[in-house]
C-alpha cells in the first residue's frame, strides 16, 4: 500500500476568525466544500491539498507543541518577516520567543498558534 497525504483538518470556535487567520498568514485561497453542505470551509494549501476548518463554537483546544502540524517553504526569511508585521508571536522549540531554530540536519523552523491554539510550525525544509 501507498499513501499520500490528502488535508487538514480542524476543529474550530469561530470559523470565520479561522478563515481570516490562515489567509492573513498564508495567504490562502478559500475554495469549495466539495464534501458536503455544511459550514465546515476549506482553504487551498496547494493544487492538490486542503486545510478543512470545521465549526465547532463549544469547543476547547487542549494540545502542546509536540501536537503539530508543519508546513515548509523556501522563503523562510520573507515568512518570518510577514509573521512580524502581523505581530504574530513565534518561538523556537524550546519557546524562545522570535527566535528560528536550526535543527542538527540545517532546517530553519519557528513555531506559533492559530486563534484556537493548534500549533504550526513553518520551516525551510523544501
Amino acid at each position: 500500500m501507498t499513501f499520500v497525504h490528502d488535508h487538514i483538518a480542524l476543529s474550530v470556535k469561530d470559523v470565520n476568525l479561522s478563515v481570516n487567520f490562515y489567509q492573513r498568514v498564508f495567504k490562502l485561497k478559500e475554495i469549495n466544500n466539495t464534501a458536503s453542505n455544511s459550514k465546515t470551509r476549506w482553504l487551498a494549501l496547494t493544487d492538490q491539498k486542503q486545510i478543512h476548518l470545521i465549526p465547532r463554537p463549544e469547543l476547547e483546544v487542549k494540545t502542546n507543541k509536540a501536537n503539530h502540524f508543519a508546513l515548509a517553504t523556501p522563503n523562510f526569511d520573507a515568512f518570518v518577516k510577514h509573521l512580524k508585521s502581523l505581530d504574530i508571536y513565534y518561538s523556537d522549540w524550546r519557546d524562545t520567543p522570535k527566535k528560528d531554530y536550526v535543527r542538527d540536519d540545517g532546517v530553519q523552523q519557528i513555531y506559533f498558534q492559530d486563534p484556537d491554539g493548534y500549533w504550526i510550525e513553518v520551516n525551510n525544509a523544501e
